[in-house]
């Protein structure tokens, strides 16, 4: 064996030369693999004892992608394009023996590849429009020439991987190996040479892409499938252009076309949006105060106290994840209506065939329900998931810390109360944190991680461990009414508020909003959520527009009607005349002067406080980094990525703008807009919020 790199080896197996990628942890495609792959094919093409040539990965995966790490950084030789050449111009025939994944930069080592074979289990994509780019190594060129045109757009501007079966079908590997991958590849190679196949230059393949020359419709009706899901975004249109490319270019210029595409999405702000967001998240796993080896408790059982839309949702979680769940209610019709929900939702997602029915039946069995807290005696994890009351939060954890074994989680879903009040009812408030889940919390993949003041590290180390096991984007913050996301979203909500009695109304305020990249406006939002969320008939005093829609039966959706009206079946919101005047009769009431509201008024007084209460929570510790903050909203709020967070937005747009701002109001409307000592500190200095 041969170390051409310190990364990459070349060790001879009779006629065939295996050269073989060890760059954990996932073999990305740094400039010593570049330098590797690119030394090594042309040391074996020199060498006449070698006939044919056999890419291999150590580890868990192929090649999953390029070292992202080197975007934006001075271009290190050689490039993935040189290497590319190297591999499709070699005498010799090079097979890629794939496993794990094949992804970005890694598919298209592939493609340049004269054969592929692959395991059963390998998947193939180029995902790199999900960080805001295209292919950068002619990616969009060569996919099309293999699969098409139809099927490459899908996989470049979707951005979802595809199967080995499937791979196999569409023409992108050649054979599927059982057994051992290197033998079986070597074997292979062996099989091409002695049948003398020809190697097939992908970038000489022009079957495909003409058959669809002139077909502007292929590329027209792929627009418009995906036009709502993509909205807002630049690199799904990119990638669209660059495959359209494949079709109406040579080859050569196709690949020029998709560097200059490629090259503009780098240096704009929507990539780099997208892909701070990606290292955020992987940031938000990383505990200052919490070393890797602290030791962390077995979750091999689960309870859930509350069978509701939330409880129900949090069960189907650790069932998915193969934990089973004791759930409890009060009454046996809450029980059986809770669990009936569960079970519907599972057959849906059969029918839809995500799943067998067998696999339903499964998961269903997984399910222990209850009316007795006793049953939570042997859980290793206790979910508290009840109406938002710190009484009866008290009182149920106080139950819990008797009948619960002594080393048990106990964890409150509750998305505004103070965790160390609920702590201290139990003997073990080391024990104890708070697990917000999001709804539907078996949709949802954000977990935000209250921290009490006496919460033991192991506690945390094992709920960020189970966070991943169960598919969730977990994001520690510290204790403070409504935490991170409630905190700041609040702000949202009263200026929303404030801006339609001046003069915005909802469908101005909903439209701004949702033309800045949020999935629904405030108030269709409000509507589908309920205006009827923690309101009492009993308590309403109509002191606010909501509190007036609840009381005249007006709750959102779900009755019909809410700040707008719906059809029956239909959830499009329709402006209603009604509700229009009953705002305007409120401000006369409040004495307040209504005026035309600018577009820029609305995004500057809907988001800039967002901005001000999250410089308040770092300061004052709650959340660790800016970028915590920004996975928060991301995943929680339905902040657009490519936008990157409210914080990462807010040092795009300046600090020095947003806090003249801010003052401006604060001489306006009052203390409300006081700005975060942080944030005039942090202008002071010249800094931002990615320099906390």
């Amino acid at each position: 064996m041969v170390a051409i790199t310190d990364v990459v080896s070349l060790e001879n197996h009779g006629e065939i030369a295996v050269i073989t990628v060890d760059n954990p942890p996932v073999n990305a495609l740094g400039v010593k693999v570049r330098k590797g792959l690119a030394d090594g094919i042309t040391a074996a093409i020199k060498d006449d004892s070698v006939k044919g040539i056999v890419i291999l990965c150590k580890g868990r995966t192929f090649i999953a992608g390029a070292d992202i790490t080197e975007f934006g950084k001075p271009a290190k030789e050689p490039g993935l394009n040189i290497v590319l050449d190297t591999i499709e111009n070699s005498t010799k025939p090079v097979i890629p023996a794939i496993h794990g994944t094949a992804l970005g930069g890694g598919l298209e080592v592939s493609m340049a590849c004269h054969f592929r074979v692959a395991v059963a289990s390998a998947k193939f994509g180029q995902p790199e429009v999900k960080i805001g780019l295209i292919p950068g190594a002619a990616g969009t060129q060569r996919l099309p020439r293999i699969v098409g045109p139809e099927k490459a757009l899908k996989m470049i501007a979707i951005g979802d991987p595809i199967d080995a079966k499937e791979s196999l079908a569409d023409g992108l590997i050649d054979e599927i190996i059982e057994g051992d991958l290197e033998a079986g590849a070597i074997e292979f190679a062996k099989k091409v040479l002695a049948e003398g196949r020809p190697l097939k230059k992908v970038s000489e393949m022009n079957e495909k892409v003409e058959a669809a020359t002139g077909n502007a419709e292929i590329f027209d009706n792929f627009r418009k499938s995906i036009a709502r899901k993509t909205r807002g975004f630049e690199a799904p249109e990119a990638c669209v252009k660059a495959v359209e490319a494949s079709v109406n270019m040579s080859f050569a210029d196709g690949v020029k076309y998709e560097r200059k595409l490629f090259e503009e999405l780098m240096a704009g702000t929507q990539s780099a949006a997208q892909r701070y967001a990606f290292f955020a998240e992987r940031q938000a796993n990383k505990i200052p105060d919490i070393p890797k080896d602290t030791p962390q408790f077995e979750i091999n059982k689960a309870a859930v106290l509350g069978a509701g839309t939330m409880g129900g949702g949090i069960a189907m979680n650790f069932i998915n994840a193969g934990i089973p769940v004791t759930l409890l209610e009060v009454t046996q019709e809450a029980l059986d209506r809770g669990i009936g929900i569960i079970r519907k939702n599972y057959e849906i997602s059969a029918a839809r065939g995500r799943f067998t029915q067998e696999q339903v039946e499964e998961r269903m069995s997984m399910i222990t329900g209850t009316l007795s807290m006793d049953d939570f005696s042997e859980a290793d994890i206790v979910i508290e998931a009840v109406f938002e009351n710190m009484d009866l939060k008290k009182e149920i954890f106080s139950k819990l810390d008797n009948i619960c074994k002594k080393d048990a989680i106990l964890a409150s879903n509750t998305s505004f109360l103070n965790i160390n009040e609920i702590a201290d009812q139990t003997t073990r408030p080391e024990s104890v944190l708070g697990l917000h889940f999001f709804s539907p919390a078996n949709v949802m993949r954000l977990l935000e991680m209250v921290r009490g003041d006496k919460t033991s590290k192991s506690v945390i180390a094992t709920s960020m461990s189970l966070a991943k096991r169960i598919n969730k984007i977990a994001v520690l913050v510290g204790v403070c009414h409504g935490f991170v996301g409630n905190r700041m979203f609040s702000q949202r909500t009263r200026e929303t508020d404030s801006l339609a009695l001046e003069g915005a109304m909802p469908p101005q305020v909903d439209k701004v909003l949702y033309d800045f990249g949020f999935p629904m406006g405030p108030f269709v939002l409000r509507d589908l959520i309920g205006l009827d969320i923690g309101w009492s008939k009993e308590t309403s005093t109509g002191s606010t527009i909501r509190e007036i829609l609840c009381e005249k039966d007006r709750r959102g959706q779900k009755t019909g009607a809410g700040y707008y009206t719906y059809k029956k079946g239909s959830r499009e919101p329709i402006w209603d005349s009604e509700v229009e005047k009953l705002i305007i009769e409120f401000s006369e009431k409040k004495n307040i002067n209504r005026r035309e509201i600018s577009d820029e008024e609305i995004i500057e007084r809907s988001i800039y406080p967002i901005v001000n209460e999250g410089a308040k929570i770092l300061e004052e510790g709650i959340a660790t980094r800016a970028s915590d903050i920004d996975v928060i909203w991301l995943n929680g709020y339905g902040w657009p990525i490519y936008l990157g967070g409210p914080m990462f937005w807010a040092d795009l747009i300046g600090l020095d703008k947003i806090l003249e701002t801010l003052k401006k109001f604060n001489n306006q409307f009052g203390d409300e807009w006081k700005p975060a000592p942080l944030l005039e500190k942090l202008v002071k200095e010249g800094k931002q919020f990615k320099d906390f």
